[in-house]
């Protein structure tokens, strides 16, 4: 409606209905934009090229502190190495040759500033002879040796192979090198998408908005990433994890509007009429929810991670485009294709034998009937599969973890069985002293509890600081190794560096770990207070209600404690065969601000419906079946999209992004099919009215957000809609 139409006492239109006229009025140059600027991000994103740089820095741990110190005095230690791991039946000393040529031809190679060798070295070969290995040093971290480098070292060892030796190479650079790219995980999620979506909508036309919406959004975040990795910081693994949540979230938002919008349609509005109630009601939702999701998402650079930083602000800005392309190409398209979808959508409704939302609204009644057992049981449950994340071992994957048929496993594995376990996780204690002081803390170290072996103090190339390398007699994810580190900081080595006035320090990649797991677990909980404190007081404001902003919390943490739950049985228990070993560090912050967001939009999306109902006529039981009939198939649908999406990434050959694929799946699970579909009715019901009171006191000074907007548009028959809009404007 234009302003010159609007009479005063016409309400002026919100913004989402201004939004929603203006994409329907300029739909082709609002679809022209896009496509320019998804194509101007492209081209740009494939001509500079991506700077991906893994940043792992924890300034004021004590692993962080041992590492600059060791740059510092020049010590060799400060870079990346790579081992180069013999085996042969018959004893190492028949191709010792070859080996010794091979070594050679090592410290030739470009990025390489030292080669041990294994039959100079004392305790490089194991006691029975037959595995042996070769340090290489290189002169950068994993992330600053150009990959190629890397292989010309793994070729060049591998090389020499044969004839009943056999060599594997271990080390942080030949595991990124070995990492191929990522799985049919995309295809397989946007295949199965496509296909619930044609279910759900009977019509592929109709069905594939969702999917070229999360289309459009994706790939321009994507190369906007790709853009900012010049000047900032992200991570080799964003992009996949960018992609996990950008699909399952772009689908999720063009649905919850499109629903909207093939609802009022079957009620009777007209095309324009239907898409302004759509977004000026499921469009509020999802800027609501998505906003949800940015907060909690930025939350995670108050953290202090380093590592995490890039990639909430990846996730983040994903999230933000795939909104605002819900919010402006969806109603353009709508604009565009409308008559076809508006001609499948009223022949599907006149097909149809019932009322749509009219099995929702008896499942509804059937909850309300008996909402104590309705909600006491599945609470019960949920909590029972949230109990393992109490005991949850965060960490990361090591090459004990990669598959069997990698250099890096095979490596791992001989090293292990020729050395014990701990010889894959050593620890460096850097002594910032002369070499007596490293030979006394040596000395010492060497009859500790839990510590299988030690090297001789390595000092640094100024002689001011040595290293004793520490091999614990435990896996590097082993607890015992964790507890080992503990013990060497607060027990063994602060008498020590009193004994001999110097500044002792633990480091090394296993140290590295403890020290990130920790400082996460430290964090966590005043980062998971703030989001949900936000998002409370943001359903406050929304709903003026008191219980509402408590039960979505309750039921949300829930969620997310019991997908946690899943991924500590599956992963680090083993369930189902999978190789045990510790949470990603990264997937438990990140799932959690997710999930979190996700089921906020359920949460909105499905009460919000139930508000609109209770405020027109005040019946509390009638305003939750009305909520159930009007959403329970989308949320369900939506869930059941974002499943299969998630699912697909358990293809995906990384253990981190299989874990956040079945995290996220769990949890969609749970929140949308037994946390909306079964507890919220049921706890609304126990609720009844109580659920709308606000007392007086907090209405008068708390601002009014409203989610509904001023076209709500029929919930039902006989409830009118606006009148249509003015076709001229």
């Amino acid at each position: 409606m234009s302003d010159a139409s609007r009479t005063d006492d016409t309400p002026r239109p919100s913004f989402f209905e201004r939004l929603a006229d203006w994409s329907y009025r300029h739909r082709w140059l609002a679809l022209v934009a896009w496509i320019i600027v998804l194509a101007g991000v492209t081209v740009g994103a494939q001509a500079v090229g991506n700077e991906y740089h893994n940043d792992f820095s924890l300034p004021g741990t004590q692993s962080q502190r041992a590492l600059d110190t060791l740059k510092a005095h020049g010590s060799q230690e400060a870079g990346s190495t790579i081992q180069v791991v013999l085996a042969d039946d018959e004893g190492l000393s028949v191709p010792r040759d070859r080996v010794t040529s091979m070594l050679s031809e090592l410290r030739d190679l470009p990025s390489v500033v030292s080669v041990s060798d294994p039959y100079a070295t004392p305790g490089s070969i194991s006691p029975d002879g037959r595995v042996g290995y070769a340090t290489v040093t290189l002169n950068g971290t994993s992330e600053d040796v150009p990959a190629d480098d890397t292989r010309r070292v793994m070729e060049t060892a591998q090389n020499a192979a044969g004839g009943g030796l056999q060599v594997e190479l271990g080390g942080d650079t030949v595991r990124a090198v070995q990492e191929g790219g990522g799985g049919p995980a995309e295809g397989a999620g946007l295949l199965a998408a496509l296909v619930v979506l044609v279910l759900l909508f009977g019509s592929l036309l109709a069905a594939s908005l969702p999917i070229v919406i999360a289309i459009f959004a994706v790939g321009s975040a994507f190369s906007l990433i790709v853009l900012a990795s010049h000047v900032s910081t992200v991570a080799d693994y964003t992009p996949p994890l960018m992609l996990l949540v950008g699909l399952g979230v772009g689908i999720d938002y063009a649905l919850l509007i499109f629903s909207r919008y093939r609802s009022e349609l079957v009620a009777g509005a007209e095309r324009q009429q239907a898409n302004r109630i759509a977004l000026d009601s499921a469009g509020r939702t999802v800027f609501f929810a998505g906003c949800t999701v940015i907060v909690a998402l930025l939350g995670l650079i108050v953290l202090g991670l380093g590592s995490l930083q890039g990639v909430a602000v990846a996730v983040a800005l994903t999230v933000l485009v795939t909104m605002i392309a819900s919010l402006t190409l969806l109603p353009a398209l709508l604009g565009i294709m409308g008559v076809r979808i508006e001609r499948g959508v009223r022949k599907k409704a006149a097909k149809a034998k019932k009322p749509e939302g009219t099995w929702w609204r008896a499942w509804s009644s059937r909850v309300q009937r008996r909402p104590w057992l309705a909600a006491i049981l599945p609470i019960i449950a949920l909590a029972a599969l949230a109990a393992p994340a109490l005991s949850m071992q965060l960490g990361f994957a090591d090459a004990g973890n990669d598959a069997p048929s990698t250099t890096s496993r095979k490596a791992y594995d001989l090293l292990a069985q020729g050395f014990g376990p701990g010889v894959n996780g050593p620890l460096l204690v850097v002594v910032d002293g002369d070499a007596q002081a490293g030979t006394t803390v040596q000395q010492a170290l060497a009859g500790t509890l839990g510590i299988a072996g030690t090297t001789p103090p390595i000092p640094s190339s100024d002689g001011r600081t040595a290293t004793v390398i520490v091999f614990p007699d435990s896996a590097p994810q082993d607890k015992e190794t964790t507890e080992l580190v503990s013990r060497l900081r607060d027990d063994v080595l602060p008498p020590l560096a009193s004994q001999t006035s110097t500044t002792i320090l633990v480091g090394g990649t296993t140290a590295a770990v403890v020290d990130f797991a920790d400082a996460v677990a430290n964090r966590l909980p005043i980062f998971v207070a703030v989001v949900i404190g936000l998002s409370m007081l943001l359903l406050l404001m929304v709903f003026r209600s008191i219980l509402i902003p408590i039960k979505a919390a309750v039921l949300n943490l829930l969620t997310v404690f019991a997908s946690l739950g899943v991924i500590v049985l599956v992963f680090q228990n083993g369930a189902f065969g999978v190789d045990r070993g510790p949470i990603e560090a990264f997937v438990p912050v990140l799932i959690f601000a997710i999930v979190f967001g996700l089921s906020m939009d359920y949460e909105v999306f499905l009460v919000s419906r139930m508000h609109e109902h209770w405020e027109r006529h005040h019946d509390a039981p009638a305003a939750i079946r009305e909520g159930m009939g009007t959403t329970g198939r989308v949320v369900t649908a939506a869930g059941a999209i974002m499943i299969v999406v998630f699912s697909a990434f358990l293809l995906d050959p990384s253990r981190m992004l299989k874990q956040f694929g079945l995290g996220l799946a769990s949890a969609i699970l749970i929140d949308a099919f037994i946390i909306r579909s079964l507890i919220v009715p049921a706890v609304m019901q126990l609720f009844g009215a109580r659920a709308w009171w606000l007392p007086r006191w907090i209405s008068s000074w708390l601002p009014r957000i409203a989610l509904e907007g001023r076209s709500r548009g029929a919930e039902s028959a006989g409830e009118s809609h606006l009148e249509p809009v003015n076709k001229s404007s």
